[in-house]
């Protein structure tokens, strides 16, 4: 097992923590539509609906961090560009782009204040000048290299940064409780291993994000009648 000093783990609790200043609470993943649309209206389909994000991002934006973590960690910073740029094509909507672009760049502002790293503080300068599009799994594979996490647990923050954000825009659009809640994410934290094991297998060219109906909930949320969260 990995050892940590205490500044590490502390460091990993807060690019974890839903108040961290990115703006994940601002979107919903397409729940929003999804339960205005009466697709999820109760724990077992909010279960099922939350696990399909938790894949689909695992396979897409997941990758992509591990990627970026191990090109940033050995320096190659083209590398990093080119994810940036192979990322925003996987992502099909409006909605999906501006949410990995808009706490992309918060969270690349907010880790060049954090650490002394000339490559983000480029990247950064690049997100600006329309250079790079600016993706929020990049910027952690960025961050979390810098503050020396490990792949591993970058993917386990990623994971539960999806897996929470749809579970606290369910109590605000579905009819659960707080247990219900937590139940799930327990749940769904003991299939992260494996998870992980799929996608730090992947390269770039593996990745996928195959699930139409999620793209199709979020693009409607564009047009839609649902103003609770960003469109």
């Amino acid at each position: 097992m990995a050892k940590y000093n205490l500044a590490t783990i502390m460091r990993l609790l807060q690019f974890t923590d839903s108040t961290f200043p990115v703006g994940t609470f601002s979107f919903s993943n397409g729940l929003e539509t999804a339960s205005f649309e009466h697709i999820v209206t109760d724990a077992k389909t909010l279960e099922a609906f939350t696990r399909s994000q938790a894949r689909q991002a695992a396979f897409s934006d997941g990758v992509a961090a591990i990627l970026t973590h191990r090109a940033f960690s050995k320096g190659d910073y083209e590398k990093c560009r080119d994810i940036d740029r192979h990322l925003i094509m996987f992502k099909m909507n409006a909605e999906a782009r501006l949410m990995i672009t808009r706490m992309g760049k918060k969270l690349a502002e907010l880790a060049v204040r954090l650490f002394d790293s000339p490559l983000i503080s480029r990247w950064l300068s690049e997100i600006h000048s329309e250079d790079t599009p600016g993706t929020y799994p990049v910027a952690q594979g960025m961050t979390f290299a810098t503050a020396e996490i490990s792949e591993k647990e970058l993917f386990c923050s990623h994971q539960y940064g999806i897996v929470n954000m749809v579970l606290s825009a369910a109590l605000r659009c579905v009819r659960v409780s707080h247990y219900d809640t937590q139940l799930i994410l327990e749940k769904l934290s003991n299939e992260v291993e494996q998870l992980y094991d799929e996608a730090s297998q992947m390269e770039l060219q593996d990745m996928n994000a195959f699930y139409p109906e999620l793209d199709i909930l979020a693009s409607l949320h564009e047009k839609g009648n649902m103003r609770m969260f960003m469109n």
